[in-house]
């Protein structure tokens, strides 16, 4: 049987196998997420809040790689796209201290 007949190139398993695992890793990080939010709404400590955060830039930078392809991107958009996620999330911290 030739490649080319082949169901699936291991490349395209290796891919799914990946797109499983972010999958996998982004559905907990949503639940602990969740759960951070829901044990104390509406008063989240900085420390539960920074947790947030950080939660959420691990979140995008899974998403960023793993669904926008951008683990084979030039290294110009891997790192504009990570410093756009940086940056806002930088931000949002910086507000949530100053207030």
């Amino acid at each position: 049987m030739s490649a080319s007949s082949s169901p699936e190139s291991p490349g395209r398993a290796r891919w799914r196998d990946t797109a499983h695992l972010a999958w996998l890793a982004l559905f907990l990080a949503t639940g602990l997420t969740l759960w951070l939010g829901e044990r104390a709404p509406g008063r989240l400590g900085t420390g539960t809040a920074s947790a947030v955060l950080a939660l959420a830039v691990f979140k995008g930078w899974l998403v960023a790689d793993g669904f926008m392809g951008l683990r084979q991107a030039p290294r110009l958009w891997r790192w504009l796209v990570r410093g756009w996620l940086l940056a806002v999330c930088g931000f949002i911290a910086t507000l949530r201290l100053l207030g």
